[in-house]
């Protein structure tokens, strides 16, 4: 028999940002969570984004029952990645796990997550603000990463998330930024696409920036672009700009 040891791979920078694109770049996820009734688990779809940091948090209805099972138990675990073409299996995933603390409406906190997640979910525009919808964040704990076939690896939360002081003033200066390049370079966000991401040619909008990289759209679709450094909260409009006057020179 094959000790599970042996099949868990050596965690490396491959891998760390394997794991970490996969979840920046998660518009749905498997909910899985404990029945407050019978104790048996139990899964759920939900509307995922993850916060500056790299933290995925979830919007749900409080009347839903995995809603209720979760406040009865918060501990939880999220499925992510989307299976392509071919064999599902051979497509990475990553299951994280941790404790989830709903976020209070009315506070600065909701405020910045709201826009977050409107970006990558515009169409929850029509429900964000019901009185029974809230936002619950997951304090990561660990995560396994499936690469594929073979590349297995266990994942701390220092393997997924930013440092804290990287992200303290992030989230405060990343909404006019992202606001100021869709508006005033409209334009040239779909060159930045296909000149700097080899994405195909289409309508993409900038819908998240954070210290490592930032996150485009186009419909469903969803694509990362790393810098070749970690910025600060400061670093954002210029980091932004460069690689917007990088992509018209490179046409």
């Amino acid at each position: 028999m094959t000790k599970r040891n042996e099949v868990i791979r050596e965690t490396d920078d491959e891998a760390r940002r394997l794991a970490q694109t996969l979840v920046r770049t998660a518009r749905f996820g498997a909910l899985a969570l404990l029945d407050k009734a019978s104790g048996a688990p139990g899964i759920s779809r939900v509307g995922v984004c993850a916060d500056v940091s790299g933290a995925p948090y979830i919007l749900t209805s409080t009347l839903s029952a995995h809603t209720q099972n979760l406040v009865a138990n918060p501990k939880g675990a999220l499925l992510l990645g989307e299976p392509g073409k071919g064999d599902p299996l051979a497509h990475p995933r990553i299951s994280v796990a941790g404790q989830f603390e709903e976020v209070e409406k009315g506070t600065r906190l909701h405020a910045l997550l709201r826009a977050r997640y409107l970006l990558r979910h515009p169409k929850a525009a029509l429900y964000v603000d019901f009185a029974d919808f809230a936002f619950f964040c997951m304090k990561v704990e660990d995560s396994a990463l499936n690469g594929g076939f073979g590349k297995a690896y266990q994942l701390t939360a220092a393997d997924l998330l930013e440092e804290p002081s990287r992200t303290e003033r992030f989230a405060t200066q990343e909404a006019p930024a992202v606001a100021h390049i869709n508006d005033a370079y409209s334009d040239v966000v779909s060159l930045c696409a296909m000149q700097l991401c080899g994405l195909p040619e289409g309508a993409w909008r900038l819908i998240g920036v954070d210290p490592a990289g930032m996150d485009l759209a186009l419909g469903d679709k969803i694509a990362r672009y790393w810098f070749d450094k970690k910025i600060s909260a400061n670093e954002i409009q210029t980091t932004l700009t460069d690689l917007v006057r990088r992509a018209r020179s490179e046409v």
